[in-house]
């Protein structure tokens, strides 16, 4: 895990806007036209008609996306009771969780009140501007009143995540857990270690998936609940056991099969553990350490299956799998409650979700060949993407089902792809290309190391366990230079390229070099000279397998990078033509441009290979390519000579690829807009299916492009440029790249260079 420094987390939050969330127009507001229909006169016509039926608030608002996250403040995150204020980061956090997971809009409110009825009644008189109330981190036993009286008053869901959320999926784990080592779950003996909120509603949620109550012992600060105690609120009284023979945490574990830690750190030894039943169960949640550390709890009984709060250890559970997708679902069917029969569902859908094939990203991201349902996974991973579509479908249709629906969905399939559509791609490809990265670090050189920008970019990656960064250039000016800039180098290699070091492996170099290129007019000296560039050096560590990848251009003119590539590197040998790429992130979607770096003014043959692997590159971010080739013509309606390269290069591709989906020539404009195309050109391949690959007929209107939406709109994502075509893992940055963009691509590259080692021993096998 990435250590988290004071000074990190606070510039996190202060840098640029402070805070992490904002609030966004979702309508035109340019013209008068656009504010007179969004204020005055325009808004009394959506007024009259909620003020005729109040559902009507879900039609004409944001009520049916809004949730409210609210605190008091007074059980924040292992900090206790800090004020509301104070916890006011966290309601933040959880809106952005909210957002980048769920799609969901929210508003963080801290309500300085600690009296559980002057809470309840200030989230009462609030309650109708939302279609939602997320409770968070209100302290037991207030919380077990606010929430019940809540769900009473008000006529939308109201949950409190702090309880039901950690239910919800540890019952998801405890239900699959158990059917992995083949126990039943009616007869297993649970002990529950704290008694505060969470602990009380994951076990009342246990119950009711099968649990037996005279087989549970819970546990609070003061030992075994029990019977004979004179000190326990309602919600302990409940759970109190009329065993006389146990009272301490040990006692208790003894013969037990499953032991569920909500309370403290090192509380439950390894001695504990080795009493336990055959086959043990541990749910050790307390954060940030455990009850047990997962490598004591497996030294002690190599046959526990084991679950943790943290993310560096198999079988996370992590409320994230589930709050963002039960208000998706209940938000969208209008949902009066979140009750049983919604919790109930999301826990099987999250249980049968683990039981699915995975797929081959979620394999990667998690640093396993074959993720498969069993000791080491029996909950789905936290950005599974597939949460969104199963969790939220499962909770909406049980709404609908137990009769508090206010809106009914008929068509399924639909609804899931609408989800897929509402979330967007931004945070699940950069979180998955980080994540893929970091389960496979390659060593990545990074040519232009004496550039702060690039040095910092290095270090972020990895600190991120993205790659193995190898840095080009002197040595004493990139350590001075990271001094300047307060970042710790200690354990990145530096290869001072120019250092008499060198000298033996700039010779052989240029031995390989000459080697290859003797036929072209090289000499040896003179492919020595060009060892002592960054270009050529770095490039040959890569060729030589001396490195996996290389980085360079946040200075470096492409053409001369170009050339450099085509000397030392090569095209691949099925195209004639190498090309980049940019991938554009937004709130609509992913869209994949090309060729945005390397081919001024491609003519057929070259949009031909670049239309080729346009398709292999999105096929290698795990998507299937629908291409449309960009023109200023649209099916023949013009006859110039750059519509009509366009026009042929789509017909060879459609004649020597007829699986694949491409067509034009195409406007930009009817490309995007599936709807109007398939109306006015019903013919085309394109029918019923949302391009997400643009191939531009020249260089400049495939920069233009994409740098415009860049300068436009600030939520748009560029990821770029990724080389196309090359025999090894050449990648380059953009003039003026940030330390994001360049992690990005690293990234990229990282990937690149595994998959390309992998195709090599697939090669050498066979």
């Amino acid at each position: 895990m990435v250590k988290i420094s004071k000074e990190a987390a606070l510039a996190y939050h202060e840098a640029g806007r402070p805070g992490k969330i904002e609030v966004k127009p979702t309508k035109a507001y340019r013209t008068q036209t656009d504010l007179s229909l969004a204020y005055s006169p325009g808004v009394a016509y959506p007024c009259l008609e909620i003020q005729q039926n109040p559902d009507n608030a879900y039609k004409y608002t944001d009520k049916g996306n809004l949730v409210a996250v609210i605190s008091n403040g007074t059980a924040v995150l292992g900090l206790g009771d800090i004020g509301a204020i104070s916890g006011k980061p966290v309601m933040e956090g959880k809106g952005l969780l909210f957002k980048i997971y769920g799609g969901i809009d929210v508003f963080d409110i801290e309500v300085n009140e600690k009296d559980p009825e002057k809470f309840c009644e200030a989230v009462e008189r609030i309650a109708p501007t939302f279609g939602g109330i997320n409770l968070e981190d209100i302290k037991a036993p207030e919380c077990f009143y606010i929430e019940e009286r809540l769900k009473r008053t008000l006529d939308i869901p109201v949950m409190h995540d702090d309880q039901h959320g950690t239910a919800i999926i540890s019952a998801a784990g405890l239900k699959n857990a158990l059917e992995v080592n083949g126990k039943d779950i009616s007869k297993v003996k649970i002990v529950v270690n704290g008694a505060g909120a969470a602990a009380i509603s994951c076990t009342k949620l246990y119950m009711a998936i099968g649990a037996n109550k005279d087989n549970i012992v819970m546990l609070d600060s003061k030992g075994v609940i029990s019977t004979s105690r004179t000190d326990l609120n309602e919600q302990k009284k409940f759970f109190a056991t009329s065993r006389t023979d146990i009272h301490t945490l040990a006692e208790a574990v003894n013969g037990a099969d499953v032991f569920v830690g909500l309370s403290k750190g090192n509380v439950l030894t390894k001695d504990m553990v080795r009493s336990m039943a055959n086959d043990p169960v541990i749910f050790a949640l307390a954060n940030p350490v455990p009850e047990i550390s997962y490598e004591d709890a497996m030294e002690a009984r190599p046959d526990t299956l084991m679950s943790t709060g943290r993310t560096d250890y198999p079988n996370q559970i992590n409320n994230v799998i589930g709050f963002p997708y039960i208000f998706r679902g209940a938000l969208d069917v209008h949902a009066t409650a979140i009750n049983e029969e919604m919790k109930l569902a999301a826990v099987h859908a999250i249980a049968d979700l683990a039981k699915q094939p995975v797929p081959d990203v979620v394999n990667d991201v998690y640093k396993v060949n074959n993720l498969t349902f069993g000791r080491n996974y029996f909950i789905p991973k936290p950005v599974d993407p597939r949460l969104i579509t199963e969790v939220s479908a499962a909770v909406a249709k049980a709404a609908i089902e137990s009769g508090v629906a206010r809106r009914t969905i008929t068509d399924w399939d639909e609804y899931k792809r609408s989800l897929s559509i509402l979330l967007g791609q931004e945070t699940k490809l950069t979180q998955k290309l980080y994540a893929t990265a970091a389960a496979h670090p390659q060593r990545v050189v990074f040519a232009e190391a004496v550039h702060p920008t690039m040095l910092k970019a290095a270090v972020q990656a990895k600190a991120e366990n993205i790659c193995e960064p190898i840095l080009l250039g002197n040595d004493e000016v990139i350590q001075k230079m990271a001094d300047k800039l307060d970042l710790n180098i200690e354990g990145i290699e530096i290869v001072n390229l120019r250092h008499p070091s060198e000298q033996e492996r700039r010779e052989r170099y240029a031995h390989i070099l000459t080697e290859k290129r003797q036929r072209e007019g090289y000499t040896f000296q003179e492919a020595n000279d060009k060892m002592f560039e960054r270009n050529y050096f770095g490039m040959m560590m890569v060729e030589t397998g001396e490195a996996d990848a290389f980085l360079t251009g946040l200075y470096t003119k492409y053409s001369n990078t170009i050339k450099v590539i085509n000397e030392v590197i090569g095209i691949r040998p099925e195209f004639k033509h190498f090309g980049a790429m940019h991938i554009i992130n937004s709130a609509h979607g992913t869209l994949y441009i090309a060729d945005t770096l390397v081919n001024e003014n491609p003519d057929t043959d070259t949009l031909i290979d670049i239309a080729k692997l346009a398709s292999t590159s999105v096929k290698f971010f795990n998507e299937k390519p629908v291409i449309g080739m960009i023109s200023h013509s649209n099916f023949g309606s013009n006859q110039t000579e750059g519509a009509q390269k366009v026009k042929h290069a789509v017909e060879y591709m459609q004649e020597h690829h007829p699986e694949l989906p491409i067509d034009g020539e195409l406007q930009i404009g009817f490309a995007l807009n599936r709807e109007l195309r398939d109306e006015q050109y019903p013919f085309t391949r394109l029918k019923g299916k949302d391009v997400n690959t643009l191939v531009f007929p020249n260089l400049t209107s495939a920069r233009s492009s994409y740098k415009m939406l860049q300068m436009l709109h600030a939520d748009v994502e560029i990821i770029g440029p990724i080389q196309m075509g090359l025999n090894k893992p050449i990648h380059f940055v953009d003039f003026g790249a940030s330390v994001r963009d360049i992690v990005n691509i690293v990234a990229v590259a990282a990937i690149d260079a595994y998959v390309d080692k992998v195709k090599k021993s697939i090669e050498t096998a066979e």
